[in-house]
């Protein structure tokens, strides 16, 4: 029988399953729910919670025949001035957005209003990012690589704050500080990563670094997976990235001995165990 390995950490995050219990426990209420996008990024929660009568909305201006409706916030959280819209609504509005989200929301808010320079490290064009740069009215420089690191250029004269996506790669945004503090800013900086990210990326490396194969389980268009994934495949070449059972090609696995399993923060824990039974039992 293949040897088969799966990660602890795999699977839903503290934040996570906070935000898809916070939606079924309104579905239970009854009464009209929906959520401001998609309340995270799986396909298969969101295809259910449809199924259920949730509606996921993209935007405020889809909620003005949604009067009496509970909108959701999702664990990605959303800027402030979507907040302030939201409470001119009729709707009733529940925050499901993840408190460590919510605690950069604050810092960086706080600190934009002492007249500090912000700088979050983070994908510009995710959902969470642009909820925090919403914080200090979208004038945050957003900084994604080495690269972009190296050609920032403050006034240092200017206090800066630097604040994180807290998915962000653990390494990456450690090389991105590097840079920055060679720069001689007079720079606070609050590693705002997740406690369970940094985990997850550890355990994912180590697992991958002794398989034949790797196995990364996760919604295409969850950034936290997408990273699991870079890390799995430098440390192991072998390294295939799925969504559900339905994408795995056991034909690949046949002269691998040792698969190892992870899967990202927005991945139910029913898909990991039903991967997981079929890799090990059909070898």
């Amino acid at each position: 029988m293949r040897e088969v390995t799966v990660a602890k950490s795999a699977g839903f995050c503290f934040g996570v399953k906070r935000a898809v219990d916070m939606v079924y426990d309104e579905v239970l209420k009854g009464g009209s729910v929906c959520t401001l996008g998609p309340i995270i990024h799986n396909e298969q929660v969101v295809a259910d919670m449809a199924k259920k009568g949730v509606r996921a909305v993209e935007g405020i201006d889809e909620l003005e025949s949604f009067e009496n409706t509970t909108v959701i916030i999702r664990s990605h959280g959303v800027s402030k001035d979507i907040i302030d819209k939201l409470k001119e609504k009729k709707v009733r509005i529940v925050d499901a957005t993840c408190p460590f989200v919510a605690k950069i929301h604050h810092i960086v808010n706080e600190k934009y209003s002492e007249g500090y320079a912000i700088i979050v490290v983070g994908n510009a064009k995710h959902p969470e990012v642009e909820g925090i740069c919403g914080w200090c009215n979208n004038d945050a420089y957003v900084i994604e690589d080495i690269k972009e690191a190296q050609n920032l250029e403050l006034d240092n004269k200017k206090k800066v704050c630097l604040v994180s996506q807290t998915t962000f790669n653990y390494k990456k945004f450690q090389d991105i500080v590097d840079i920055l503090l060679k720069k001689s800013y007079d720079i606070y900086i609050m590693n705002t990563i997740c406690n369970a990210t940094e985990e997850r990326q550890t355990e994912a490396g180590t697992i991958a670094s002794q398989s034949d194969a790797m196995l990364v389980i996760g919604g295409k268009h969850s950034s936290n997976t997408q990273k699991l994934f870079e890390i799995c495949k430098r440390e192991c070449p072998n390294t295939y990235f799925i969504q559900t059972l339905d994408d795995l090609d056991l034909k690949q696995f046949q002269s691998f001995r040792s698969v190892g399993i992870t899967a990202g923060a927005s991945t139910p824990n029913n898909i990991i165990k039903e991967v997981q039974s079929y890799v090990r039992n059909n070898s």
